[in-house]
């Protein structure tokens, strides 16, 4: 049986004054962070720091965390979204750096080189095109994609309606199509 949001917003009060449980919450929602942050700073020691930065403020928040408001996923997602605002406000620029193989399935030992760099090539453009996109639309698809988040929760986490997450990502997608056609 799958646990879902409200078996982890449980969880999460119990976490203040369990260890075990704030374990099992670290072990849940470490990769969805991690991931978050990676995709926004594309540098793996950057979004280590972020990442445990997002931790500390989890573990020094938990007793304020109210599953009445929001559920879990929501919360850590805000934490995360306002300190990558944060990491980016206090920096001078967004590093421009290659995206690695986190996001893309790996390629298999046994395809050839030349597919290899199809994929590579193939990934490099849709990095290129989402790029091209708008920030919110930027985050509306890696919550989507990367977290696996609900548009209500993507809605709770950016301060919008669900409905106008949904008709973001249509549009976002078709975009992202078009220029995809296009080659960019």
């Amino acid at each position: 049986m799958e646990k879902d949001n409200n078996y982890y917003s449980d969880v999460a009060e119990r976490a203040v004054y369990d260890e075990d449980a704030f374990r099992e919450l670290y072990e849940k929602y470490f990769r969805v962070v991690y991931n978050l942050v990676y995709v926004r700073v594309k540098n793996a020691t950057t979004a280590d720091d972020i990442t445990s930065e997002i931790f500390l403020k989890v573990t020094q928040n938990l007793s304020r965390f109210d599953k009445t408001r929001a559920s879990f996923a929501t919360w850590i997602s805000r934490i995360t979204e306002r300190t990558c605002i944060d990491f980016f406000r206090s920096s001078s620029k967004r590093e421009d750096v290659e995206w690695d193989d986190t996001f893309s399935p790996p390629v298999d030992e046994k395809e050839q080189p030349e597919q290899q760099v199809i994929l590579s090539e193939n990934k490099q453009i849709l990095m290129k095109a989402v790029s091209k996109l708008s920030e919110r639309e930027q985050r509306i698809i890696e919550l989507k994609f990367w977290a696996n988040m609900t548009n209500k929760e993507i809605g709770e986490t950016l301060g919008i309606s669900a409905g106008n997450v949904g008709i973001i990502l249509f549009r976002a997608m078709g975009t992202l199509r078009q220029k995809l056609q296009n080659k960019i």
